[in-house]
């Protein structure tokens, strides 16, 4: 599946949040920090506050969050129809 050109940070933010659990816990400079508790474990992703994101970020985030919820890339982007 090809990854969307035109999503911005806080479009990925109430994405992730919506069907993810995703919540802001902090935010350096233009980097924002999302934290998810699945398990009694807790996930952390940061985020660039950027406006598209770059197809690279995008897919290392997305990657990270199919490994942290064992799914697949093409699964995670299903669900969050981005």
């Amino acid at each position: 599946m090809k990854l969307p050109r035109d999503v911005s940070a806080a479009d990925l933010e109430k994405a992730l949040n919506r069907n993810f659990g995703y919540h802001f816990s902090r935010q350096v400079g233009s980097h924002r920090r999302l934290t998810s508790i699945k398990t009694g474990t807790q996930h952390h992703l940061t985020v660039p506050a950027h406006d598209p994101l770059k197809s690279g970020t995008l897919r290392a985030i997305l990657g990270e969050v199919a490994e942290y919820h064992g799914l697949s890339i093409t699964e995670v982007l299903t669900t969050l129809s981005l």
